[in-house]
């Protein structure tokens, strides 16, 4: 049972967690803080928090569980503002979608502390953001990684897993360096790639003709740009190695494709598109899981 509930950054993410933990009958009371007293006021009054609190260390200063949910480019002085305010029993996780930067930051603000840290990344979220997108059921049946660390005690990583369980996900264990390379090829690179479409299309003079006749093809395939922008600018930046060997790889199947079709080769892009069509059949099996 947790006591005392510090959501830190109350939107999709933290604010999904708050409802799920409240609905599960696990948590006690819920205090949140966040940079816009207008959400977080939204957020009291549809339930995600029972109070709003003025500065990180208010929030976490008697909680025994805290969830850092903001952009993993304000994490580093996130975890500075609340280090001297820490319980000693206090349990700390994060929600961010990488997590090398993240355990480096962790490291330098919390010290001796960091065994109280696991750090984790829930696969579920959607475009919308803001307190008004959270809902409690987010979390039920997808996957939540988590990064533990060397100083964490078995049941410290326990307790941290019991949450997102309680939330109704399932949760399994990966070593941060591989988790940053898998999701720039599967998260990261998608995203960019949408982003990148949405933008050269909405800079042409006929953009509004164009975005008009989109089918549901395109609405498919680009509504990941619609997106948190500062979130996905921090995540590209913080997993800027992995992400450049994701968009090498893409540029080199990009230039592939591109040469079958200048020299009309049928047979080869039929093949091409036949192995990529069976893997993504394929790929429904495990994206059912998630």
């Amino acid at each position: 049972m947790i006591r005392k509930l510090a959501i830190l950054g109350v939107g999709l993410i933290g604010g999904s967690f708050a409802l799920a933990l409240k609905r599960a009958g696990v948590v006690g009371q819920v205090v949140g803080y966040g940079r816009n007293r207008e959400n977080l006021e939204v957020a009291r009054s549809l339930g995600v928090l029972d109070v709003i609190m003025d500065t990180p260390g208010a929030a976490v200063a008697e909680a025994d569980a805290i969830c850092l949910s903001v952009p993993v480019g304000a994490l580093p002085d996130l975890l500075t503002q609340i280090a001297p305010y820490l319980r000693d029993d206090a349990l700390i996780t994060d929600v961010g979608s990488t997590k090398q930067d993240v355990i480096f930051a962790a490291r330098a603000a919390l010290g001796d502390r960091i065994a109280q840290f696991v750090p984790g990344h829930p696969i579920a979220g959607a475009e919308d953001s803001g307190a008004t997108a959270a809902r409690p059921e987010l979390f039920h049946g997808k996957s939540v990684i988590l990064t533990p660390l060397a100083e964490n005690r078995a049941e410290t990583i326990a307790r941290v897993s019991g949450w997102w369980q309680a939330c109704g996900a399932a949760v399994t264990e990966m070593e941060a360096e591989r988790h940053d390379r898998i999701f720039a090829a599967v998260s990261h690179l998608p995203h960019l790639a949408a982003f990148a479409l949405v933008a050269e299309l909405a800079e042409r003079p006929e953009a509004a003709l164009f975005f008009q006749h989109a089918g549901s093809g395109f609405r498919d395939f680009t509504r990941i740009a619609a997106s948190h922008p500062e979130m996905w600018r921090d995540i590209a930046l913080a997993n800027q190695g992995a992400l450049l060997d994701e968009i090498d790889r893409y540029q080199e199947a990009l230039a592939r494709l591109r040469q079958l079709l200048e020299n009309g080769d049928s047979a080869a892009l039929q093949a091409l598109f036949e192995r990529a069509s069976t893997a993504r059949r394929t790929l429904t099996t495990y994206l059912d899981r998630s």
